[in-house]
């Protein structure tokens, strides 16, 4: 692979697939992913202001939200016992409470989170007022980060995946689950960029959240390559996975990167982007996701990634 720039361990890698040989569209990947081990692409971008917010306010917790399998949990964990934070970790699903842990949330008290389960029902109002104030009342004073880390502080921050050496693309295509990341995309892309969404999730609900953090409207967000929905995997993206980490070297994560970059070469290979333009793909990281979804396929009888 041809490394195009390379700075604070992120890197743009031009990407040669037989798939895509004969077609005059050229693939590049940034490696967001690359940042850091623990706290990888838009994870770190997400929380670097903020855990600069909660230090300028004080605070000693962090608290956040997510999936038994959620990278934002695993970031929070690792980020927040970096910078000294205490952290809990509300994750949807109370049968998981006494059952054995997956790599995740082993992951997540290995680096002294404090987990606390709630029914999925109380998850899905885990935003009213009341429930915020019970949180407070178990647990004090604390820092609280959203589901996914998307906010302001967030958008903020994954402005700064852009620079001087994105600029020559035609195309800039990443995956999307809150949409946080994509938001901040938008905003610092430029005029002449088309800055394409693959939802991880059935639906592109998160046009509404885009549309509070950003007002340009260079953005089209897809759902055609979601696999069904969050954290739906089958053998074709396991073979796709598997196929393009030996062609290109790089591992991809099978709840976001893998499901976007899948769509963006069948979209390259049905002729959806101009002729002779310049695609950069990012990396958003997630690995530590692989093993868990390793169990999963297992018990499913699909191929493992690798």
């Amino acid at each position: 692979m041809i490394v195009m720039f390379s700075e604070n361990n992120s890197e743009i890698l031009k990407i040669e697939l037989n798939d895509i040989a004969s077609h005059s569209q050229e693939l590049f990947l940034l490696r967001e992913d690359m940042i850091d081990p623990f706290v990888s692409g838009n994870k770190f971008r997400k929380l670097h202001y903020n855990l600069k917010e909660a230090k300028l306010q004080g605070k000693e917790t962090l608290l956040t939200y997510g999936g038994a399998y959620s990278n934002h949990v695993a970031a929070v964990a690792a980020a927040g016992r970096r910078e000294g934070f205490k952290t809990i970790g509300i994750i949807r699903g109370e049968e998981l409470d006494g059952a054995p842990r997956n790599t995740t949330l082993s992951f997540a008290e290995s680096q002294d989170m404090q987990l606390h389960f709630i029914s999925r029902d109380a998850y899905r109002n885990k935003d009213r007022p009341q429930n915020l104030a019970k949180l407070t009342e178990l647990f004090g004073d604390f820092y609280a980060i959203p589901e996914g880390g998307t906010n302001a502080l967030a958008v903020k921050g994954c402005e700064e995946m852009l620079s001087e050496h994105t600029h020559k693309f035609d195309y800039i295509c990443l995956s999307v689950g809150t949409g946080g990341t994509i938001s901040g995309v938008i905003k610092a892309s430029q005029s002449h960029q088309k800055v394409i969404g693959f939802s991880a999730l059935k639906g592109t609900f998160q046009v509404s959240e885009i549309q509070k953090h950003t007002s340009k409207t260079n953005f089209k967000l897809l759902d055609t390559y979601s696999f069904g929905g969050y954290g739906k995997i089958d053998s074709t993206l396991v073979r796709f996975m598997n196929g393009f980490k030996k062609e290109s070297g790089v591992a991809l994560d099978p709840l976001y990167t893998g499901k976007m970059v899948y769509g963006v070469v069948e979209m390259i290979k049905a002729g959806a982007f101009k002729e002779n333009s310049r695609i950069l793909a990012v990396h958003t990281g997630g690995l530590q996701g692989i093993a868990g979804m390793n169990v999963v396929l297992k018990k499913k009888q699909l191929p493992q990634i690798e």
